[in-house]
């Protein structure tokens, strides 16, 4: 299957498969665009709608009975693309908010959040798909079924669902004209947190001061 066929109108629209693959393919494409910085005042609220649609592929995935793939071990889709310039991109773009506090297992007693980067985690993200989407390409379509789930269940399902939670929080202090907290520069590379913490990573940031860079309009 070349790439042409991702599109092909011989393919049935109502296959699981094709309409996974399209959802997949339109967050690849939507967030590269985003990356390009060419609108960065809508970029916050077009990555929020873009990872809420994927996840909604994701959820899709995660009901799905197991998907046993044909082959029993996964044929080499090649080489990685590189997402490092992608990763850069989402970094500038985002600074004032990149850094967030994450729960990685609310279930979990007592975790402590730790700090990631929603640029970070959208690259994450992409490279899952993009794995699965040279499955698809080459024609090996439960591969690519098999891929996506079980991806999704280890690692960009939970990761899109943290990086849904900070942007809508960005959008939830913005709107409703809620300083962000000062954390006097907590950052990834900090191992401890404590409660005092808690709050949304923002640095030195105020909802007031991010709300116009990326096209937020404030509540009154």
């Amino acid at each position: 299957m070349s790439d042409a066929t991702l599109h092909d109108t011989t393919q049935d629209p109502d296959d699981f498969v094709v309409q996974i693959a399209d959802q997949v393919e339109s967050f690849l494409v939507a967030v590269t665009e985003v990356a390009r910085g060419d609108e960065p005042e809508s970029a916050v609220p077009f990555l929020l709608l873009e990872v809420s649609q994927l996840l909604l592929a994701g959820g899709r995935l995660g009901a799905h009975e197991d998907i046993v793939p044909d082959e029993r071990y996964e044929p080499d889709p090649g080489p990685e693309p590189d997402v490092d310039a992608l990763r850069e991109s989402f970094a500038r773009l985002l600074d004032p908010i990149d850094v967030y506090s994450e729960v990685f297992d609310p279930y979990e007693p007592r975790t402590a959040p730790v700090p990631a980067r929603i640029s970070d985690d959208l690259t994450d993200i992409i490279t899952d798909l993009r794995h699965g989407m040279a499955h698809y390409r080459a024609g090996r379509t439960s591969e690519a079924l098999w891929w996506w789930q079980f991806s999704y269940f280890s690692n960009w399902g939970p990761t899109a669902s943290a990086v849904l939670r900070a942007l809508q929080s960005v959008l939830i202090h913005v709107r409703l004209n809620q300083p962000l907290q000062e954390l006097d520069g907590l950052d990834t590379d900090q191992a401890d947190i404590g409660d005092e913490t808690l709050e949304f990573e923002a640095g030195r940031v105020m909802a007031q001061e991010i709300g116009g860079p990326l096209g937020i309009r404030q509540g009154k």
